[in-house]
């Protein structure tokens, strides 16, 4: 009895030890990595962890529920997608034709208006955001330097980083896109409650605007700077932007640092529905009009889907060759996704647990073209 007392005194001071090592490291962000993630069977971020987190709601105006396909769920699904969708953990998969659902289902307990984590998706919108507030007068252009709103980027290199390098992931910054290290720059901005503290302890470290390399920290960067020139929270511009013109029909969740800093995290974690994700689809392979109204401007959507350095990136914006046809696509951690084919007027959303085995960072995994020719064998046998 005396050993077990002993032994347990040893484990509080060893576990204090090690929580005020993690606080003078300035790593305690891990403390919250442990009990959000890993001590729930995870190694990195899962799809309903934004329950986890702190959110701020994204309300929604007038709905607009989309219309049904007359042909409406008539195709079953292949053998090979539902192979992929058991293997892969899919919770949703609606294919839209013509501006109307075509075909939908559910899975894993998730229904029409389940939320889930869009993860990087949300890149997508906050690079949509920035299109806005340039049409609004806000943002001057592309060519804006990011010094006139981040004062933390004013010298050497960071002095020549435009907002148009931010949204097409050119900014030259040492960010290491790092899902399952712990001690990366990712995790920490994932789990720390002062994202702006993180973000402005970034370097400029290569010219910026030369070359295309995929950080989230390029979009959070994007983010501050439209929250800076507006003069509103990004949540806020969001949903008066395109939550609510675009007819959304459910409340959505965005992710914060915390309670404290309210600082949105842009380069991720949106959590709402596959129908109501795919309305930026929609926008987009509309030229950006909506119901008539140009949302958008016209020019900087068409920028934003033509390939700037890298040939499958544009401005928050994913762009793949597939079978001689070209997609648009907004992408997402362990494979959220919404993909565009304007001129055969489809849109494929996908949401699900995982993806295929990873092919490295922004690399298309196998399981997109599954999604994509699956889909079009469904709609090729459509009477």
């Amino acid at each position: 009895m005396k050993f077990l007392k002993k032994l347990l005194k040893v484990l509080v001071v060893l576990f204090g030890l090690l929580i005020a090592i993690l606080y003078i490291t300035d790593t305690d962000y891990l403390i919250k990595a442990v009990r959000t993630i890993y001590m729930r069977g995870y190694t990195t971020a899962f799809l309903d962890d934004y329950k986890r987190f702190d959110n701020r709601n994204i309300e929604i105006g007038s709905p607009q529920p989309w219309a049904n396909h007359k042909n409406y769920n008539s195709v079953k699904e292949t053998n090979a997608l539902t192979k992929a969708n058991n293997d892969y953990g899919t919770v949703a998969y609606v294919i839209i034709k013509n501006d109307s659902i075509w075909f939908e289902n559910y899975y894993d307990g998730y229904n029409a208006n389940s939320k889930s984590n869009s993860f990087s998706m949300a890149k997508s919108y906050v690079s949509g955001l920035m299109g806005k507030a340039i049409m609004e007068g806000y943002i001057k252009s592309l060519e804006q330097p990011v010094c006139d709103f981040l004062p933390a980027f004013c010298e050497g290199k960071a002095a020549k980083m435009t907002v148009g390098d931010l949204s097409s992931m050119s900014s030259g910054t040492n960010w290491d896109e790092a899902y399952y290290s712990p001690l990366s720059i990712t995790t920490r901005a994932y789990f720390d409650d002062d994202l702006a503290k993180v973000m402005n302890g970034l370097k400029v470290v290569t010219e910026p605007g030369k070359a295309f390399k995929y950080a989230s920290g390029d979009t959070q960067m994007l983010a501050m700077v439209i929250e800076k020139a507006t003069g509103k929270k990004l949540y806020d511009y969001f949903e008066d932007s395109f939550w609510k013109p675009l007819g959304s029909e459910n409340q959505t969740l965005w992710q914060v640092d915390s309670d404290n800093h309210d600082l949105v995290k842009g380069y991720c974690c949106i959590a709402s529905n596959a129908k109501d994700f795919a309305r930026f689809g929609k926008l987009y392979k509309n030229h950006g009009k909506w119901n008539g109204k140009q949302i958008l401007d016209s020019a900087f959507v068409a920028k934003s889907l033509t390939p700037k350095f890298d040939p499958v990136y544009g401005y928050g914006w994913w762009l793949k060759k597939h079978n001689g046809k070209n997609f648009k696509m907004m992408r997402g951690h362990l494979g959220q996704y919404v993909i565009v084919q304007p001129e055969d007027n489809v849109i494929i959303v996908r949401l699900g647990h995982q993806k295929s085995p990873d092919a490295g960072t922004g690399a298309y995994t196998n399981d997109i073209s599954i999604y994509i020719d699956e889909a079009y064998k469904m709609l090729a046998n459509d009477k």
